[in-house]
């Protein structure tokens, strides 16, 4: 169905805000409506997937990988629409899209690590954040969250090796869109976090969401348009 009707981009990034704006209002501090969070919260994510959809046709890996980065977020969107009993499922959900997305920035031609310095970057940034939650964290969480940070900062990093690499070539900016994906996704964890395992955020569903779809968006938008000709497995990605 997706794929029979794709709806106009313009269209899409209209409706997903109008879709994710409606999520982030159900919240208590604005409408008080949880109806709107249980429809409004996975049709974002599914007009994000249909955005993606049509896009990198011609590096059928790399989309494949891809979309089952989006499909697996939103089975986490829907998890942790449930926060204490889906908090775990959703946790493991978005640990597996963020191996789906690491394996999708690999296959496109950049070699994992292959610029150190991300990953560096990326690891303090993350063992930071980390060491401020820990004392928060669940004993019988500790290890999954480990495992967690550590496929995102990995996924985080990643992006930016390919945006390193992406310099100079007719794919830069689509490299940096990526790797700005990968660091609010960062962001977005950071906050979700820091509101679940430290203190509560004022109005913490609207920086936490808002990041987050911003995030998918990002890695979305890094799918080329696909030019109808068929590419070689590892060759460079079109425009």
């Amino acid at each position: 169905m997706i794929a029979a009707m794709p709806l106009p981009t313009p269209w899409l990034a209209v409706a997903a805000l109008l879709s994710g704006s409606l999520a982030v209002l159900s919240a208590p501090w604005a409408l008080d409506q949880a109806w709107l969070n249980y429809v409004f919260k996975p049709l974002t994510t599914l007009l994000i997937i249909a955005y993606a959809w049509p896009r990198g046709r011609d590096l059928p890996a790399v989309r494949r990988w891809v979309l089952a980065g989006l499909w697996l977020s939103l089975a986490g969107d829907v998890a942790l629409m449930w926060p204490q009993q889906g908090f775990l499922p959703g946790l493991v959900s978005f640990l597996l899209a963020h191996l789906a997305y690491l394996r999708a920035f690999t296959c496109a031609g950049s070699r994992l690590a292959a610029r150190w310095a991300p990953f560096v970057a990326y690891g303090l940034l993350a063992a930071l954040i980390l060491s401020r939650l820990w004392p928060g964290v669940p004993s019988g969480l500790r290890l999954p969250v480990l495992a967690y940070v550590l496929c995102l900062a990995s996924m985080a990093a990643q992006a930016a090796v390919v945006a390193l690499q992406a310099r100079g070539t007719p794919r830069q900016a689509a490299g940096g869109v990526l790797a700005l994906g990968g660091a609010l996704f960062l962001c977005s964890d950071a906050l979700l976090a820091t509101n679940r395992f430290a203190a509560p955020l004022t109005m913490s569903g609207l920086w936490i969401l808002s990041t987050y779809w911003l995030a998918q968006w990002c890695i979305a938008s890094w799918l080329p348009r696909s030019a109808g000709r068929p590419t070689a497995p590892g060759s460079s990605l079109p425009r």
